[in-house]
């Protein structure tokens, strides 16, 4: 394929190179680590045409310079960063009154390549969504791994009715926590999760409508990433490396999903803050092969979600799929990672 090709595609050509130009014009940083900057095609904005202001711009974040890692190609140690570079996004964000701010511990920012800083709000926002579309069956247009962050004013639908029964449940029954009971109840069966570390849970939730959907639930009550210590962060990472590593080693592909991280609003009440439970979901599509995927369709569509596989046969699938990340045994020293030191199972 000639190299010009390419230029055509903007995505492509725009890409995150170190060094590179972007769509606005700004140049990217000479960055070895993560960077941020202001997504070029931004789906929320400061300022749109006959909308009073709403959102800050859609930010986008690089774990590294080069184009063919993505998070299962990584170590722990090299999603350490990101995950770091996520809980400094959200302190920024964090309102002086969140009891929340009272703990955060800010680091130094990661490069950012944009004239407007995607980092510091210009005013007081409501929630933030972070999340990593992969793949080009989830949509992702760019092809150089990537996550993205949006901030608005209010809550989105999924995270209000998330927290709505967080506070119920909380209320309810003494001051208990949802997802930490869950999680309690879901060790004591066994049967659906993939892998545990001291901090960390990754199992496929018993409602879970993907195929090979799954979750990752902190063992004890964390209401957001600012709960987290360096050791938690770290086993964070662990749990992050190692399903990302199993979607891939299932069919032997690179594995499509949206992920997303729920958490504490960036402002509310101290009984909203309290009752937030920080957790991971992971919505993969593919069901029987690299290009077999779920649709939701029909009945799905008019009545209810069907499962084609149960969650407790999804985990015994994931579950015989650790260790080397398959491509690395391919023989090509082009495809090979750095290898995998699993801590836990």
């Amino acid at each position: 394929m000639p190299d010009n090709v390419l230029d055509d595609i903007s995505h492509r050509r725009y890409n995150p190179l170190r060094g590179n130009a972007r769509a606005a014009g700004d140049k990217n940083p000479d960055y070895e680590s993560t960077m941020v900057f202001v997504n070029d095609y931004s789906a929320v904005k400061e300022d749109q045409a006959d909308y009073e202001p709403r959102d800050e711009p859609g930010s986008a974040l690089i774990g590294k310079p080069s184009h063919n890692l993505t998070l299962a190609d990584l170590t722990p140690q090299q999603i350490l960063p990101v995950i770091k570079t996520w809980t400094e996004l959200y302190t920024y964000h964090l309102s002086p009154s969140s009891p929340l701010a009272k703990v955060a511990k800010p680091i130094p920012m990661p490069p950012v390549a944009s004239a407007q800083d995607p980092t510091r709000p210009t005013q007081q926002l409501r929630y933030m969504q972070i999340f990593e579309n992969k793949g080009a069956a989830m949509g992702c247009s760019n092809p150089h791994p990537h996550g993205q962050i949006w901030t608005t004013t209010g809550l989105p639908e999924e995270a209000d009715l998330e927290l709505t029964n967080l506070e119920k449940y909380h209320r309810e029954q003494g001051g208990s926590h949802m997802l930490v009971d869950y999680a309690q109840l879901e060790v004591a069966k066994t049967q659906r999760i993939i892998y545990s570390n001291s901090s960390f849970l990754v199992l496929c939730p018993w409602w879970g409508i993907w195929p090979f959907e799954t979750m990752i639930l902190p063992s004890q009550h964390k209401r957001s990433l600012v709960d987290l210590s360096e050791s938690e962060q770290l086993d964070l990472a662990n749990a992050i490396a190692d399903i990302t590593r199993r979607y891939d080693n299932l069919f032997e592909t690179q594995f499509p999903y949206s992920m997303g991280i729920h958490q504490a609003p960036l402002e509310g009440s101290d009984t909203e803050i309290e009752a937030s439970s920080l957790h991971l979901h992971f919505y993969p599509p593919l069901l029987r092969s690299a290009t077999v995927k779920k649709f939701l369709v029909g009945y799905e569509m008019m009545a209810e979600p069907q499962r084609d596989i149960t969650p407790e046969q999804a985990a015994a699938r994931l579950r015989s799929c650790g260790g080397e990340l398959y491509r690395n045994k391919l023989g090509n020293p082009s495809l090979k990672t750095e290898p995998f030191q699993q801590q836990e199972k």
